[in-house]
């Protein structure tokens, strides 16, 4: 395992811990006209089931 050379300085420490920022999740409006609901992007909404705006065809059904 590496092991640093020389101890890492109080403000460096500090400057690479501040980029450990939680960040609230970007969200989406729903494609279908009849739902636009919030959602993550790149998934299927949660309440009408569409991913994207094409419509039927890619639509994502219950198993």
């Amino acid at each position: 395992m590496a092991v640093p050379k020389r101890r890492m300085s109080r403000a460096n420490t500090r400057a690479r811990r501040s980029q450990w920022k939680a960040k609230v999740p970007q969200l989406v409006t729903c494609a279908n006209p009849a739902c636009e609901e919030k959602h993550l992007p790149h998934t299927a909404c949660p309440s009408c089931g569409q991913y994207g705006p094409r419509g039927a065809r890619r639509q994502v059904l219950e198993a």
